[in-house]
């Protein structure tokens, strides 16, 4: 984009137009938010079990004794031999967050599909430490539609992001094709077992001794839980994204 350089006045004047927009796009954001707090709750009945650095858990103790919980669906399956480096890049992010959060009466974790012991050894490698839960073996991925089978991949039964028949990223799918592959040699595996996982985050609810889901979000939903996009979003050239994939885990960048 070629860009105008002009006088001061005339950056102020423009600037100032701006934020007009952006102050209506706050509220309008702050609207969204009640709407989304406002949202009916889905009581959980069936009994999911995780593992985690403490041992078997129930969804109800990853609260760790708070009234909720959020949690990141982070993109790890059992074939994978490294996290998703998209999820890696957003993940950078939660170790400042995850005691604030908890000290407002929000546990937060992230799950994955992948053994613990997959986990806790990239984990070490990317410096982290907030609580991250297997759920090797449990449906927990599946029914909140961010993991899916080969039948379902074969079939086009895919439900993901509120749309049903290959709403998940396929192999070679028009212009994501090459990104796709590309994270798959990142995560260590093939492109069809890697595009069998999805990024996502769910929210939930603990009221007298019940569990209950409330939100789900997925694919660009997760953008504003991306601590590099709003910032990338105030730079002089954006996401700039037209150069491919340009992004690596923190302990990749200069090995090229």
């Amino acid at each position: 984009m070629q860009h105008q350089v002009v006088s001061r006045d005339e950056w102020l004047a423009a600037r100032i137009a701006l934020l007009k927009e952006e102050k209506e796009l706050t509220r309008r954001s702050d609207e969204v938010a009640r709407r989304r707090q406002a949202l009916p709750w889905v009581r959980v009945d069936k009994a999911y079990r995780f593992e985690t650095d403490e041992g078997s858990a129930s969804l109800a103790d990853l609260f760790r004794g708070r009234s909720q919980l959020l949690v990141y669906h982070f993109m790890f399956g059992p074939d994978y031999k490294a996290g998703c480096p998209s999820c890696s890049a957003i993940a950078d992010g939660f170790n400042g967050i995850a005691v604030h959060l908890e000290n407002h009466d929000v546990a937060f974790t992230a799950v994955s599909r992948a053994p613990l012991a997959k986990l806790q050894a990239f984990e070490r490698r990317m410096g982290w430490s907030f609580p991250w839960a297997s759920s090797f073996g449990s449906d927990f991925n599946f029914d909140y539609n961010v993991s899916f089978t080969e039948e379902q991949q074969r079939e086009g039964t895919v439900a993901y992001n509120y749309k049903s028949g290959g709403g998940a990223l396929k192999p070679g799918a028009d212009g994501a094709g090459t990104a796709v592959a590309s994270f798959a040699n990142m995560a260590g595996t093939s492109v069809a077992d890697y595009v069998r996982e999805r990024p996502g985050m769910s929210a939930f609810a603990r009221e007298d001794g019940a569990v209950y889901h409330t939100y789900s979000t997925y694919s660009r939903g997760v953008d504003a839980i991306w601590g590099m996009y709003p910032w990338l979003d105030r730079a002089p050239k954006g996401r700039n994204e037209g150069a491919g994939v340009w992004w690596r885990r923190h302990d990749e960048y200069g090995r090229d």
